[in-house]
């Protein structure tokens, strides 16, 4: 075992927008509260992202009590109500398909507008579950809502200082969306960890995280910012398994869902036995 700390803590309301850092959150059964909950979809019910839309980067989306705060620079912000009223929707994330509820015409024109390409806002329907892939998880079942497939990211921020190095110039942590962020390891210690125990809360790491072109644009402007990270991460973090470029530890809920989580809490670490 060895001892660690909890950075910082980070979640995003709406998939792919700008993140929000927090001083604590509580743990839901898909990861930290209202992570994820949100999702912007195409004309085929399948899901945008910075992948395809850089700018969604400049999108902030704020949950209140009952409603969504969306904000873009020279717009003025809509509030979107939290209804549970909207139709259902068969929305598409990779291979996986789930219902959504949509938030209604108002927030679709709103953000078409923005963005100039046809898009609606869903929010994740409650009632059913949409969980990881049991080849990761194995006997843990464990729920996500609109996350690409685990419902949390940790990253050590050794590594990225480690990452900074190679290429030469400081990329910020934002650039990766991780939810927790580790302080007191070696460089991609987190490859090596079993579990993690915050307090009452046991988070297990069970799947490298692969990385895409996401990571190279800068989260304040939404624009793409040339080929790194991802040239110096195939260099020596290429996984030909994976077939993608590895940075980061999706992990999984083994105990402590409704417990918070506290930014400077320590962190008791188990390691793999290898």
């Amino acid at each position: 075992m060895n001892a660690a700390t909890l950075r910082s803590l980070h979640v995003y309301p709406l998939k792919s927008a700008r993140g929000i850092s927090l001083p604590a959150a509580a743990l839901g059964a898909r990861g930290l509260a209202g992570d994820r909950e949100w999702l912007l979809i195409d004309e085929q019910q399948r899901f945008l992202t910075q992948r395809e839309l850089p700018q969604l980067a400049r999108l902030s989306a704020e949950p209140h009590a009952g409603h969504l705060l969306l904000r873009v620079p020279q717009r003025q912000p809509l509030h979107v109500d939290r209804s549970d009223d909207g139709r259902r929707l068969r929305v598409k994330i990779w291979k996986d398909e789930c219902i959504a509820i949509d938030a209604g015409d108002a927030a679709a024109a709103w953000l078409s507008g923005w963005l100039q390409r046809s898009c609606r806002l869903v929010r994740f329907d409650l009632q059913q579950r949409r969980l990881s892939s049991a080849q990761w998880t194995g006997d843990i079942e464990a729920d996500n809502a609109f996350s690409d497939g685990y419902p949390i990211l940790v990253i050590g921020e050794a590594s990225l200082a480690d990452l900074n190095r190679r290429v030469g110039r400081d990329l910020p942590m934002d650039r990766f969306r991780p939810n927790l962020v580790l302080a007191g390891l070696e460089p991609y210690a987190e490859d090596d960890i079993d579990e993690l125990r915050i307090g009452a809360v046991r988070l297990r790491l069970v799947k490298p995280c692969t990385r895409c072109v996401i990571t190279t644009t800068d989260q304040l402007t939404g624009t793409r910012d040339g080929d790194e990270p991802l040239r110096t991460l195939r260099s020596y973090r290429h996984d030909p398994q994976l077939r993608g470029v590895l940075f980061g530890q999706n992990a999984i809920i083994v105990e402590g869902i409704g417990e918070q989580l506290h930014a400077g809490a320590p962190i008791e670490v188990t390691w793999r036995v290898r």
